[in-house]
C-alpha cells in the first residue's frame, strides 16, 4: 500500500495534537473519531492521522478492539512502512546493543523506546524471541522475522505469545516457532560473572530477564561474604551473581519448581552448586516460615511479579508491595541490605517507594536507601512515555 492509498483517522476536537507532536505514541479510543468507517479499519492496519483541523500528524497503526486505538508508526505522515523500514529500525536498535554488550545476549528491541510499537525481542546468541504484542506486528510477522534474520543473522526466531499486552490487543496465545529449530536444551546466558539457564520455548515471557542485569550487579557489591535469599527468583537471577561476587551461601525461594530446577543448573553451570539451596512455596509463606524459625541474611532481595498491572490493581498491589517490604525487612540482619523491585507499570517510583517505606517501618525497621536502580541501557526509556521506564529496584542498609 502506498501512502497516498492509506485511509485517514483524525483526532477529535478536545483531542490534544501537542502531545502527539511532542513524541507521545499513543491515541485512546476516546480521543479518536470512532465512526463506521474507522471501526471498521482491520486490526493493524496503516493510516494517516490528522488533527481536528486535517492536518497531517504522523503515521499510525490502528486497532480498533484495543483501548489503545491508535499508535504512532512514523512521525512522517508519507512513510512507507515494509521490510527495508523495518530493516532501518532494527539496525537503529542493534547499533545500541553492540555498543553496549560485547556478547550477544540483549533486549534488542523495547518496543515503542525503538519505534517499533508494542514488539518485544530478546537476543540469546544465534536465537531471537519475539514478542507481537501490537496488530500490526502480528500483520506483518513474517516481514518482521525476515528483516531481523537479515540485520541480525540469527538462525532461530521463536514467538513468544504470552503475557497480558497480547489479550488487550485482541491477539491469540498460540506461541511457536518461526523459523529454523528451537534450542532442544536451555540456552546458557553469561551475565555478570553467572550463567543463567534460559528455557526459551518454556519459560516464563522470553525466557529471561535481562532488565535486572544492573541491578543483579549493584546487588552482587554487597553479597562478597554474605547470606543472601533472593526471593521470587525465577532461575536465580540475584543469587547467582551474588554467589558469582563471593556470596557465601544463597538461598532461591520461588513457586515455580521448573525455574528452581533452571537456577540448580545455572549455580551448577557457574561452579558454585555448593553454596546454593533452593526452596518451592509461595513467597509470603516462605518469607514468615523463614521468620518463624529466626532467619537472618546480609542481603534479602524480593523481586515479585507485577502486583499492579493496571490502575485498577494499583491499590491492591501497593498493599502487596508494602507486606514483601515488611516480611522481607524482618530476615535482614542488623547492618545488612534490603532489596525491593517492582514492575508494575502502574505502580510509580514514588507510590512504589511509599509502600516500601511503609513496610519497612511496620517490621519495625530502619535504615538508608543507598540505591535506586533501573532497567538496564538495552531496556532504554522513550521519556513521553512513563510506561516504559516499568522497572524500579530500591536498595536500603537497615
Amino acid at each position: 500500500m502506498t501512502p497516498s492509498s492509506y485511509p485517514v483517522v483524525r483526532l477529535r476536537p478536545k483531542a490534544q495534537p501537542r502531545a502527539i507532536r511532542h513524541g507521545f505514541p499513543w491515541i485512546y479510543d476516546n480521543e479518536l473519531v470512532t465512526d463506521r468507517r474507522s471501526r471498521g479499519l482491520a486490526p493493524g492496519s496503516l493510516a494517516v492521522l490528522e488533527d481536528a483541523e486535517r492536518a497531517p500528524l504522523a503515521l499510525v497503526t490502528v486497532n480498533p478492539n484495543s483501548r489503545i486505538i491508535a499508535r504512532v508508526m512514523d512521525r512522517d505522515p508519507a512513510a512507507t512502512v515494509d521490510r527495508a523500514w523495518l530493516e532501518a529500525r532494527l539496525t537503529r536498535a542493534l547499533a545500541l546493543r553492540s555498543r553496549l554488550h560485547d556478547q550477544p545476549f540483549y533486549r534488542l528491541v523495547h518496543a515503542e523506546a525503538d519505534g517499533l510499537p508494542g514488539v518485544i525481542i530478546d537476543r540469546f546468541g544465534d536465537t531471537a524471541v519475539i514478542q507481537p504484542n501490537a496488530a500490526w506486528a502480528e500483520m506483518m510477522l513474517d516481514d518482521l522475522v525476515a528483516a531481523l534474520v537479515a540485520v541480525t543473522g540469527v538462525r532461530c526466531v521463536i514467538k513468544s505469545a504470552s503475557g497480558r499486552a497480547r489479550g488487550l490487543e485482541g491477539l491469540d496465545d498460540v506461541s511457536g516457532v518461526l523459523l529454523g529449530q528451537a534450542p532442544d536444551a536451555p540456552v546458557q546466558v553469561p551475565m555478570n560473572g553467572a550463567i543463567y539457564m534460559a528455557d526459551l520455548t518454556g519459560g516464563q515471557k522470553t525466557g529471561l530477564f535481562f532488565d535486572q542485569r544492573p541491578n543483579h550487579a549493584f546487588a552482587a557489591r554487597l553479597a562478597k561474604g554474605a547470606r543472601v535469599l533472593d526471593v521470587f527468583s525465577h532461575v536465580g537471577g540475584f543469587a547467582l551473581a551474588a554467589l558469582a561476587a563471593g556470596a557465601e551461601h544463597a538461598l532461591a525461594v520461588d513457586g515455580s519448581d521448573p525455574a528452581l530446577a533452571l537456577a540448580r543448573e545455572g549455580a551448577a553451570a557457574t561452579g558454585v552448586a555448593a553454596r546454593f539451596d533452593t526452596r518451592k512455596g509461595d513467597a509470603f509463606d516462605v518469607m514468615t516460615a523463614l521468620a518463624a524459625e529466626g532467619a537472618q541474611f546480609d542481603v534479602v532481595v524480593c523481586d515479585p511479579p507485577a502486583f499492579a498491572p493496571s490502575k485498577q490493581a494499583l491499590e491492591t498491589g501497593l498493599r502487596a508491595y508494602e507486606r514483601v517490604a515488611r516480611l522481607g525487612a524482618s530476615l535482614v540482619a542488623e547492618g545488612g541490605f534490603l532489596v525491593l523491585c517492582s514492575c508494575s507499570h502502574a505502580a510509580d517510583l514514588d507510590r512504589f517507594h511509599g509502600a516500601c517505606l511503609r513496610g519497612i517501618g511496620r517490621a519495625g525497621r530502619q535504615g538508608q536507601q543507598i540505591h535506586t536502580g533501573f532497567a538496564g541501557p538495552d531496556h532504554p526509556l522513550l521519556p513521553q512515555l512513563a510506561e516504559s521506564g516499568y522497572l524500579k529496584a530500591l536498595f536500603f542498609r537497615l
